[in-house]
């Protein structure tokens, strides 16, 4: 019977969200690569979906709802979102205490297809904030964020050093915000390879530790 590593062999290709992909790299660079020697990592940092078939990738990990696709998704769990602002930022601004406060401050926000993207609050609500800073990227958010240009909401997964080490405070906490799935998308109807099963394995052990 051959064990894990030894049918996880060759190049596997994955795409991920820049913000989550810097989450995610220390683990995959050290307990991941160490568990499996004979693979080769490509892995491509966007934001932006990929055309996983017709661009070579084994695998998309997506954060957020995605569309109708003909891939597979196989479901990772739910992770917790953030609203988030510099100690500096609140210092100058005050701390917002309701949602309506909310709106009267400065916003990093995140584009998707051109539009900014909503905060929806776990309680039904929903704001469209004024914006000081636009972008398609999570990871330019949490800069822009920590350099104090306004509130931004991210995945906490993605802020945790942040917040421990003071550069990023929590804001709101008291109307939290609702979790968002996640997933990896791949194309294997059938007879899935190692390394891809190998991959799968590894967010499985992975997902619990950012919840």
């Amino acid at each position: 019977m051959l064990t894990p590593s030894a049918v996880a062999a060759g190049r596997l290709r994955i795409s991920m969200p820049a913000d989550f992909g810097r989450v995610l790299m220390e683990a995959l660079t050290t307990r991941f690569s160490h568990s499996y020697p004979q693979l080769r990592l490509d892995v491509g940092l966007s934001d932006q979906p990929v055309e996983l078939i017709r661009e070579g990738f084994d695998a998309a990990i997506r954060v957020g709802h995605v569309d109708d696709t003909n891939l597979i998704a196989k479901p990772l769990g739910m992770l917790p979102m953030a609203l988030v602002a510099s100690p500096a930022y609140l210092a100058s601004r005050g701390a917002p205490d309701t949602i309506a406060s909310l709106s009267r401050h400065d916003h990093i926000r995140y584009l998707l297809r051109g539009r900014p993207f909503p905060i929806s609050f776990a309680n039904g609500e929903r704001l469209v904030p004024q914006g000081v800073f636009d972008t398609d990227s999570g990871e330019a958010m949490r800069i822009a964020a920590r350099n104090g240009l306004g509130i931004a909401q991210l995945l906490r997964a993605s802020v945790m050093e942040d917040l421990a080490a003071g550069q990023l405070v929590s804001v709101l906490e008291k109307h939290p915000l609702p979790p968002v799935p996640v997933q990896v998308l791949h194309g294997f109807a059938r007879a899935v390879p190692g390394r891809v099963s190998a991959l799968f394995r590894f967010l499985d052990a992975e997902m619990p530790r950012w919840r």
